[in-house]
């Protein structure tokens, strides 16, 4: 195996709450090579943020790694101290955050933000970093930079804050990029270009990216390999051709299901998974999305499954214990449903 960017080991996120300790993401696991980029995708609450911000250390007061390794270049950022974890952020790992309007501080300008991002990580002087910040703005589609860039973040719509969000990301050239849902708040056009620039990064600089999305279109133009999340655990893992053309877990078939397509009549309705996500209070036994699943079997409702290799490749794994004997998805799909 070449080197790897980022290795992510058996991570395990935990919070303290009023009622006791709740793990919030469990038994993690992914690599990312330079130049790769790795989709991260599964519904609200599966803990796809939870992991990003695991990977910064950005967990607040009450959040803490509890077991598990996060490898940078091989260095293990859950064993450094604060203040060398502080150079590594916006330096070799960038983070394009969810909602712009928190990230960016209400009571300064957007240039004084900008500039001091890039005087503190890059060699240049104040005038050289304003300079840069113009540019890295109208990089990602700003129109009137050098007037923007005097403004409050108030003064901006959701739109533009976080193209600004996006250009500070990608000013310092960082090594690991982590897109929380980098284009939610975007036009179709935007979007398009933002997805572009990454693209060139990724090119240029040979930038690993993470991209967390609920935009499986996204996923399929942006990623090379992707993991789907179900309540704070990995389900499935591939390749980003072979999860959309063989989805082999349950759950992830029941996503690409959901996705609309322009051959669908006007009266037919759109797939949904039924139930909702379990609470990290009351996670249930065995298989998480046993309660929700049209193939559960008595084994799911009690016991754990492991990941499973499918066709015995290394690179597509899911957690089913429908692929405990690697059985083919058509022997199963008949609808093996046991009622429990």
């Amino acid at each position: 195996m070449g080197h790897n960017t980022l290795e992510v080991e058996n991570l395990q996120t935990a919070f303290k709450t009023d009622k006791g300790e709740v793990i919030s993401v469990e038994e993690v696991s992914f690599r990312l090579k330079p130049g790769e980029t790795i989709g991260i995708v599964g519904e609200s609450g599966c803990g796809k943020s939870v992991t990003s911000l695991s990977i910064m250390r950005l967990l607040g007061k009450h959040g803490y790694i509890k077991k598990g390794s996060v490898l940078l270049n091989g260095k293990d950022l859950t064993k450094i101290a604060e203040a060398e974890m502080r150079h590594i952020r916006g330096n070799e790992i960038s983070m394009i955050f969810q909602e712009p309007m928190t990230s960016l501080n209400p009571v300064f300008t957007i240039g004084n933000q900008m500039v001091e991002l890039i005087r503190l990580h890059m060699d240049y002087k104040a005038k050289e970093a304003k300079s840069y910040a113009i540019e890295m703005l109208k990089k990602v589609g700003i129109p009137r930079a050098e007037v923007i860039i005097d403004e409050y973040p108030h003064a901006l719509s959701g739109g533009m804050r976080q193209r600004v969000m996006i250009a500070m990301a990608l000013s310092c050239k960082p090594k690991l990029l982590i897109a929380d849902e980098p284009t939610t708040a975007l036009d179709v056009t935007i979007q398009a270009q933002i997805l572009e620039l990454m693209k060139s990064l990724k090119k240029e600089s040979n930038t690993s990216i993470m991209m967390i999305t609920h935009d499986l279109g996204v996923i399929a133009e942006m990623a090379d390999k992707v993991i789907v999340m179900y309540a704070g655990q990995v389900v499935e893992e591939a390749d980003v051709f072979t999860l959309f053309d063989e989805p082999k877990h349950p759950y992830t078939k029941g996503l690409i299901d959901s996705i609309p397509h322009l051959e669908y009549e006007g009266h037919q309705r759109l797939y949904s998974i039924p139930g909702s996500v379990p609470t990290l209070q009351q996670m249930p036994k065995g298989c998480r999305f046993h309660s929700r699943c049209p193939f559960v079997m008595e084994k799911c409702v009690t016991e754990k499954p492991p990941h499973f290799k499918i066709d015995n490749k290394e690179d597509h794994k899911a957690r089913c214990w429908l692929y405990e004997g690697n059985l083919d998805a058509a022997e199963w799909s008949n609808g093996r449903e046991v009622n429990v």
